[in-house]
This record gives C-alpha cells, sequence and structure tokens, in this order.
C-alpha cells in the first residue's frame, strides 16, 4: 500500500535502506518518530510490526487515521512531538521498543501545502508552523528586532548576508505571505531568474528551523529514542541539511565511545561512560535510480546504530 493523502502521492526517502537496517518483523515494537504521509509507517506496518507513530502536525494525523483500522491494532498514532516518545509510551505501559526511525525536518506534503506557508513556490500565509499552534513565522519576522532575524538568518541558513537580508525585512514589515518575503529576500540580494538556486531558499529554511524549533527537538529525540530502545535496538535517523545531520553524527559518535581516547598513564582520571550505541553506520545517499524517481531524495543522508545494553546517559527530555 503506498500512501496516498491530500490527493498527492508521498515517496518515502531511502526507503530500502532504513528497512535494511530496522529488518522489522512480526513481534517488533517499532517507533516512527516522524509519520507524516505514512511511507515507512506502512513499510514496517506490512512486514509485521507494531508501530507507535508521532507527528506533530495535526493534519498529518488527521489523514493517517485511516490506517489505523487497516492493520488490526498494530498502528497507533500520536500527535504530540517526537521528543515526548519515551514519557508517552511508558504513561501506555510500554517502557522499551525494538527499532525507532526519524524522518527529520518538513515533509513533502507541507511543503506542496501553499496554505501552510512552509515554501514560497505557491504564495500563501506566512505560517511555517508544524504544529499549528504558537509562534508562526510571521509573528517572528514582524516583532523580532533586526539582529535577531540576522542571528537566525546565518545560524540555520547560513546566509552570509544575513545582516542586510534582515535589515530589509525589518524595512518591509508587516509581511503577511511568503511571496512577500521571497520577494523582500530577492531584491536584497539581487537575484536574477537565470540563477540555479533562489536566494530565498535559504531564508525559509533558517526561519522554518527557528519556528519549530528543529535541531532542539531532534536533539531531544534521540535522547529519547536511546532510553526508549532495548538493546540490540536500531536507530534510524534520516536528516536533509547539514545541521541536522551534524548532530545526528555527533550524537552517535559520543554515544559509541569513537574519539574518546581515556589514558592508562594518568592515576586517577575517570573513565568515560560505557557506550549506548555500537555498529554505527556510514553515511548512507540515495542511489541515481531513487534521486531520478524522487528528486527531493537527494540532499537525505540515513545513519543508524544499534542499541547496547548501557544505561542511557540521561532522562529523556
Amino acid at each position: 500500500m503506498t500512501p496516498e493523502l491530500s490527493g498527492a502521492p508521498h515517496i518515502p526517502v531511502l526507503l530500502e535502506e532504513v528497512v535494511a537496517a530496522l529488518q522489522p518483523r512480526p513481534g517488533m515494537t517499532i517507533v516512527d518518530a516522524t509519520f507524516g504521509a505514512g511511507g515507512y509507517s506502512i513499510a514496517l506496518l506490512e512486514a509485521g510490526a507494531r508501530v507507535y507513530a508521532f507527528d506533530r502536525d495535526p493534519h498529518a494525523i488527521a489523514e493517517g487515521a485511516v490506517y489505523e483500522a487497516d492493520y488490526g491494532g498494530r498502528l497507533s498514532l500520536h500527535p504530540q512531538r517526537f521528543s515526548m516518545m519515551y514519557h508517552e509510551l511508558r504513561r501506555m505501559g510500554v517502557p522499551k521498543v525494538d527499532a525507532v526511525v526519524m524522518d527529520i525536518g518538513v515533509s513533502s506534503m507541507q511543503l506542496d501545502q501553499g496554505d501552510r506557508g512552509f515554501a514560497f513556490m505557491r504564495d500563501g500565509p506566512l505560517d511555517m508552523r508544524m504544529s499549528q499552534a504558537g509562534e508562526s513565522a510571521a509573528d517572528f519576522l514582524n516583532t523580532a528586532d533586526e539582529a535577531a532575524i540576522a542571528d537566525v538568518l546565518y545560524r540555520y541558513g547560513d546566509e552570509r548576508q544575513s545582516r542586510r537580508v534582515a535589515r530589509a525585512i525589518v524595512a518591509a514589515r508587516p509581511l503577511a505571505t511568503t511571496g512577500e518575503l521571497a520577494r523582500v529576500v530577492r531584491r536584497a540580494l539581487g537575484y536574477k531568474p537565470h540563477d540555479k538556486k533562489d536566494p530565498a531558499t535559504r531564508t525559509f529554511q533558517a526561519v522554518r528551523i527557528h519556528v519549530n524549533d528543529e535541531l532542539g527537538e531532534l536533539e531531544a529525540g534521540l535522547a529519547a529514542a536511546e532510553a526508549l530502545l532495548v538493546p540490540g535496538g536500531v536507530l534510524a535517523v534520516v536528516s536533509f541539511h547539514s545541521l541536522e545531520d551534524r548532530i545526528v553524527k555527533q550524537f552517535l559518535k559520543a554515544a559509541s565511545g569513537a574519539g574518546r581516547a581515556v589514558s592508562r598513564h594518568l592515576p586517577g582520571e575517570i573513565p568515560g561512560a560505557p557506550p549506548t550505541f555500537a555498529q554505527v553506520s556510514k553515511a548512507i545517499r540515495p542511489s541515481e535510480a531513487e534521486i531520478a524517481r524522487n528528486p527531493r531524495a537527494r540532499s537525505s543522508t540515513l545513519r543508524h546504530a544499534v542499541r547496547t545494553g548501557a544505561p542511557a546517559r540521561s532522562l529523556a527530555a
């Protein structure tokens, strides 16, 4: 069964590689931390696994409800941030799971829905909220001072001319639509229609990450997964840009003890905590064939690792 919500087909990225890493089978309990259109969940359910799926987007949860009856109670949907999976599952009497998969960032469905304000290909309200609650992109851009906006653009969008863009945004306020924001950024940076990449892309990425606290959510979600996984359980994370991938890579490096050196010649030196993950994969990229089928897969990276029996390094957030 191929997920097809809102009339638009959704193609899960690196699906074969994720399934190969998790090896789902009957009797396994798996968390799909980012349900989206259900691509990973459906593949795991078809293999016989029990799936607890999380998504903070109420639209994704509402449309995914159609699948709950299809799999005999083996799918449950949770309208929450995935950083809450540890506490939510313990509340339900599920202290441990066999695998966790995360597909980080904005979903194809969200990008394709102009009224959600995630992209500038379709003009819509300047929103960008995954949960459809809290501070919107318009709220932030219309009230924050110039320095705060510049900091977000530089930190989360790698926008080298962040001050110039922030100055232009403040001068153009109030902004209400994605089209307005895109035009402001293009004017500030001297965009030409034949340029390979629209310069507004960096600003939209940065504001979206800020509004949704995506990197903080990722860090908390990784800690939650560490606390939930049984010994031998698998964590698989698909990311789409370097900021996300760096967090995942550093988390697994620290968790596996890679690069940690403890000298035998220093009396009293306290050894580090035992590694909580092993068998850390290298970065796995999509094949040219997958990119041809699904161009949005081009920037994706999968990393996976196996949970050891060591205690979690900290309680999940």
